[in-house]
């Protein structure tokens, strides 16, 4: 299934399946996913430069999109950190490429985790967005283990238009999220 395929998926089955189950009257008016947003934290860039320039090329070839520096917005003396120094990368992913994303995801670097028995129920912020991390960025296949310096994790959230858990739990699910059973 391409990202055509699921967006087409999402806009001929499962927005008029939502606006029924939610009773919204119009499929437009339907949850839907508005971006993914994919970040690395770079403790490590402080002391080695190589580290931003490698894990920038990590994130560029998961996700198809060259990162965007994030800077620290305050000087915090414990950690050795001055305002404006690099601290991480950051990716926010729309239309044809988060459809590809989400669906690499869900059917190639989810079922790769080790021990995988679900995405937590847990991880929504109670504004019907998504978080989930992953603890090494070799589980996604573009990665050449061959090239890779250190093993980073990554989070990436999932923001949709819902307003409730409820409603964007739903629309996760239509689309293919494999949710813990059994959890509540």
């Amino acid at each position: 299934m391409s990202s055509n395929n699921l967006k087409e998926k999402y806009q001929k089955e499962i927005a008029p399946q939502l606006a029924k189950e939610f009773d919204l009257g119009n499929s437009l008016a339907a949850p839907r996913l508005e971006k993914i947003m994919v970040n690395i934290g770079l403790s490590d860039a402080l002391t080695d430069k190589k580290a931003l320039k490698s894990a920038s090329e990590d994130l560029a070839v998961i996700t198809g999109q060259r990162p965007k520096m994030t800077l620290a917005r305050q000087s915090i003396a414990g950690f050795k950190l001055r305002k404006g120094q690099p601290i991480g990368l950051m990716v926010t992913l729309r239309g044809r490429r988060m459809y590809d994303f989400l669906e690499k995801l869900i059917s190639v670097v989810l079922p790769r985790l080790r021990d995988f028995q679900g995405v937590s129920l847990k991880s929504f912020d109670g504004q019907g967005n998504y978080s989930l991390g992953i603890s090494e960025q070799i589980v996604f296949s573009e990665i050449d283990h061959s090239r890779v310096d250190k093993v980073r994790g990554l989070e990436m959230t999932l923001v949709t238009n819902a307003r409730t858990n409820e409603k964007a739990k739903r629309l996760l699910e239509l689309l293919g999220m494999p949710f813990e059973k059994g959890e509540k």
